[in-house]
């Protein structure tokens, strides 16, 4: 078992034909993942070769699912064409799109999250995020497949790098799922979903959560997780260090008086008994310690 994707997950890329699109489709073929097309408006019709593996290239999505059957699209497109990209994936009814494109307007992220939740077809992951991986399943996105292997942890992560770098701290004990969520203002799915998805797979044991500075998310987060997870969490903030009031990297990772600090989100978490670390090793340590029981 994992969540949102396993081995039976069909994927279609969108910009499969550009430079990034093309990287990474090769990368997620290597590492198992089930890529049966892409859509490239204009390019209908043509086929792409990745180490012998022929890929139709269609004009929109719902012609790459009635031609594949896809059930999943990453979106490696330029910011000023992923609205478009997102839109045209939700009105195929695809259940999953993973959008890895950074940069895309708050405008535009607003207007297609608000499509997705009108028509409740189909889930959102990102923008601005690494994509998600179950390892030996399927990989959407840039995690780097070789870091880890399957094993029963859940990993949920606003930040790309944080997710790659806790992936290989509990490397011996491997992951079901490990979901980057992205860390812009606006995002489709978040950390209660994935806290959700987790509780509920009998296959994971145990959950990671790495959040970050700015927003509430984490408070929220803490706020399901006393409600309703009842698997050991362990926590990571990043941010204790950043000055109050400064846009910190990620556009969401803004901190407004004591809303939003890596303390106020540290002190949610622990009131619902989440255990959290000071440093993505610490954290890692903390996991490590509940799995060995």
């Amino acid at each position: 078992m994992a969540i949102f994707i396993n081995e039976n997950t069909k994927l279609i890329v969108q910009g499969m034909t550009g430079s990034e699109g093309t990287k990474h489709t090769r990368r997620m073929i290597a590492s198992g993942t089930k890529v049966v097309g892409g859509v490239t408006p204009g390019k209908g019709g043509q086929s792409v070769d990745i180490d012998g593996n022929i890929l139709p290239v269609f004009n929109t999505v719902a012609e790459a699912v009635a031609a594949t059957g896809a059930n999943a699209s990453v979106v490696f497109v330029p910011p000023k064409f992923a609205k478009a990209a997102v839109i045209d994936a939700i009105d195929a009814k695809i259940p999953l799109v993973v959008v890895i494109t950074e940069g895309i307007p708050v405008h535009d992220s607003a207007a297609f999250y608000a499509y997705a939740e009108s028509k409740g077809t189909t889930r959102l992951i990102g923008p601005n995020c690494p994509g998600l991986i179950s390892p030996g399943k399927s990989n959407i996105g840039i995690i780097p497949a070789d870091i880890t292997g399957p094993g029963r942890i859940g990993l949920v992560s606003k930040s790309g790098t944080l997710t790659y770098q806790m992936m290989y701290e509990l490397r011996d004990f491997g992951f079901s799922t490990a979901v980057g969520i992205g860390g812009d203002p606006i995002i489709g799915t978040t950390h209660i979903d994935c806290l959700r998805a987790f509780q509920d797979d009998p296959d994971t044991d145990a959950i990671v959560m790495i959040g970050e500075i700015g927003g509430d998310a984490e408070e929220r987060a803490a706020a399901f997780i006393g409600e309703y997870v009842t698997k050991p969490v362990v926590g990571y903030v990043a941010g204790f260090t950043a000055p109050e009031g400064k846009t910190m990297g990620h556009a969401g990772a803004i901190v407004s008086g004591s809303s939003g600090t890596a303390a106020a989100k540290q002190e949610a978490l622990e009131a619902v008994g989440v255990k959290v670390g000071k440093t993505p090793s610490e954290t890692a340590a903390l996991m490590r310690a509940i799995l060995n029981g």
